[in-house]
């Protein structure tokens, strides 16, 4: 017997209903904040991500060598794709962009609880807008995605923290500018590492000033308040001129918070700069999405990434965006209850008494599929009793009974399993008054 491959996963009928039901809330909710949807192809030329990503991201990509020789990789996330369709289009598109996709992706990863090598993002992107305003909306969109599946603003947290602060930091405590990468990839991995672990990783980036970095940087991920932000990058700072910068800055940040609390986020938006992205490309403020405990994987995360349009396509372009993964919201939704088991896939269901009426009962069914009814019944002979509980079993709301004496006098019974309520209905009429009982008698 053959095995689902490792990382990859199965959706029987009653789970793959339930988790398009939940796409289909996503795609309204981006519908609803005005976004377009969008696709690209699902392998893409290897250099795109190594060019985003670094040579690193090979190991972590499903590539190969196609049969003309071009190495290609199947697609381990949009935004590459994005900036390069964006680019292309260039000063044709009308701005700001607004797009997302809904679609599978892959990465070459050790499967793990919250983690699967195949998955399904969530991605919003605005392009060509330069305001912080944009990065907000972005949130907000994730956030009401998360409300209108069920969740509230008590279920999770939103934490958000902004590059540009690190990079200011990592400036004023006299850090080159190319050591910044290794610098922030430490402090990304902070709550992973061991102090034994992040000292000898910056030990030979940072020499002997590596303790007194650490003891910084904890520092500053400790704020939860905003008002603390100017004065600590002020304790920093040897010139005046370094203070107007920091000044500038906060201010900025602030009119971002401002926009996340406008937007009503501001119950479950919480100051963390412990998020820091590990990706090189981000530029502005970041944010991740967690479960309100903070177990667990991500539920969603992103930021503003104004350069990599650029070095995609060559062409200019501000950027923000973020990504919701289909494992870890599933998971959660599952954990609160919010994922339906019923095996509804039919709204009638006939039930035929013996093998001489089943003519009539088909072309019942025929008549009802034509008025955009979902209409099922038993392929072999059975009992009533048999029928009206495989009606249950389907999730069925009416049952329509097709017998000898119905067919004498062309009227059948019609009955709401919800109310218990039966009405007499004949052959014509049945279309109309199906609909009109699955509407609540509207």
């Amino acid at each position: 017997m053959y095995a689902t491959l490792p990382g990859f996963r199965e959706f029987p009928p009653e789970r793959f209903r339930e988790r398009n039901r939940i796409f289909r809330i996503l795609r309204s909710t981006a519908d609803l904040f005005g976004f377009e949807e969008f696709d690209g192809p699902i392998l893409e030329p290897l250099d795109l991500y190594v060019d985003k990503s670094g040579a690193e991201v090979v190991d972590q990509l499903f590539w190969f060598e196609d049969r003309g020789g071009r190495k290609v990789a199947l697609r381990p996330e949009m935004t590459p794709t994005l900036a390069r369709i964006v680019g292309a289009a260039g000063a044709s598109l009308r701005k700001p962009v607004r797009w997302f996709t809904l679609n599978e992706q892959y990465r070459f990863e050790r499967p793990q609880k919250g983690r699967q090598r195949a998955f399904t993002q969530f991605n919003l992107d605005i392009l060509g807008e330069p305001s912080l305003g944009a990065d907000a909306e972005v949130i907000a969109c994730f956030v009401a995605a998360l409300e209108r599946c069920g969740l509230t603003q008590e279920d999770f947290r939103v934490r958000v923290s902004d590059r540009r602060i690190w990079t200011r930091f990592l400036d004023l405590m006299g850090i080159p500018a190319e050591k910044h990468p290794d610098c922030l990839s430490a402090i990304d991995k902070m709550e992973r590492l061991s102090p034994e672990k992040l000292s000898a990783w910056l030990t030979p980036v940072l020499g002997d000033g590596t303790t007194d970095f650490l003891g910084r940087v904890a520092e500053l991920r400790s704020i939860r308040d905003e008002a603390q932000l100017l004065p600590f990058l002020e304790s920093l700072a040897s010139r005046q001129e370094d203070n107007e910068k920091s000044a500038e800055l906060v201010a900025s940040w602030k009119q971002f918070r401002s926009a996340v609390d406008a937007l009503g986020l501001g119950a479950c938006a919480v100051l963390d700069l412990g998020i820091v992205r590990g990706l090189a490309y981000y530029t502005g403020p970041v944010f991740e999405i967690f479960e309100a405990s903070g177990k667990g994987r991500a539920l969603a995360g992103g930021g503003r990434y104004d350069h990599l349009v650029e070095k995609v396509s060559g062409v200019s372009m501000e950027a923000t965006g973020g990504a919701l993964g289909d494992v870890t919201l599933l998971d959660l939704l599952d954990s609160k209850g919010l994922l339906s088991t019923t095996l509804a896939g039919t709204e009638c269901f006939l039930a035929i008494g013996g093998e001489a009426s089943r003519p009539r009962a088909l072309q019942i069914t025929q008549l009802l599929r034509q008025f955009g009814i979902s209409t099922s019944y038993l392929f072999k002979e059975a009992g009533f009793g048999k029928q009206f509980k495989e009606a249950n079993r389907s999730g069925a709301k009416v049952v329509i009974s097709v017998g000898e004496r119905e067919i004498e006098t062309d009227e059948y019974p019609v009955k709401d399993l919800a109310s218990g309520e039966q009405i007499s209905v004949s052959f014509e009429n049945l279309g109309e008054q199906v609909r009109s009982v699955l509407r609540g008698g509207e």
